[in-house]
């Protein structure tokens, strides 16, 4: 069984902009206070049971992983976390700029980047690599859990080695809006979810912090313990 309090190093718009408001008022929470929040009465025309499709991308926040959650290994704590991600931060690196758009991906809705970014690539390797020595092994459960056998040769490799599948070459930035739907119901949703993002006017997105979420056990949702700017 997976360990509690688990950590993840992800991207999450900082708590004021217009893109954190407008994931947390789609998911109902907002990670950076913790708060619940009203579902926007458009989404619930479009679907009324808007509170199911966004059960899931409701536990964690809306946010890109960088770093998959994970359980601290063994001698490692919270503090000796964000000593590392400080100075994970203060590191100079080219600062990824993405073009957002909102789009399906394996069948769940969005907001991902138009185009590869090469040094958006880089950045979410640098953290899997970087911080992989505060994860523990994962458990024959939490392998089994993954589902290896529906996996690609390379996604089980990557899976054993960085304990999951989507890293490196397999990484795709997105900050999740909805469950997986089915092809009719995700046509009036993708449009519903293009047409509220559209009002943002956000052409451009730096990915330009990394942030801190801790889940205390397995009954809670993910809060946001802390966040650092990159160095440019």
């Amino acid at each position: 069984m997976t360990g509690f309090p688990r950590y993840a190093i992800y991207f999450a718009a900082g708590g004021n902009s217009a893109l954190s408001r407008f994931g947390a008022e789609l998911l109902g929470y907002d990670a950076h206070t913790g708060d619940e929040m009203s579902f926007p009465e458009q989404a619930l025309h479009v679907a009324p049971d808007w509170h199911d499709i966004t059960k899931d991308a409701r536990k964690y926040g809306f946010h890109a992983t960088l770093k998959a959650p994970m359980t601290l290994a063994a001698g490692k704590g919270e503090a000796e976390l964000i000593t590392a991600c400080a100075g994970f931060a203060g590191k100079t690196r080219p600062i990824p700029v993405i073009r957002p758009v909102v789009d399906a991906i394996s069948g769940f809705i969005a907001v991902i980047p138009a185009g590869t970014v090469p040094a958006l690539q880089q950045l979410a390797a640098d953290c899997v690599r970087d911080f992989d020595s505060f994860r523990t092994e994962l458990t024959a459960e939490d392998r089994a859990r993954r589902r290896p056998e529906k996996l690609s040769e390379r996604q089980r490799d990557y899976l054993d080695r960085w304990g999951y599948p989507y890293v490196m070459e397999e990484f795709r930035f997105h900050m999740t809006l909805t469950g997986r739907l089915d092809a009719e119901r995700r046509g009036p949703v993708l449009a519903m979810l293009r047409e509220r993002f559209e009002s943002l006017k956000l052409d451009t997105l730096a990915i330009d912090r990394i942030v801190l979420f801790k889940q205390h056990d397995a009954k809670a949702r993910f809060r946001i313990v802390g966040e650092w700017k990159l160095a440019r």
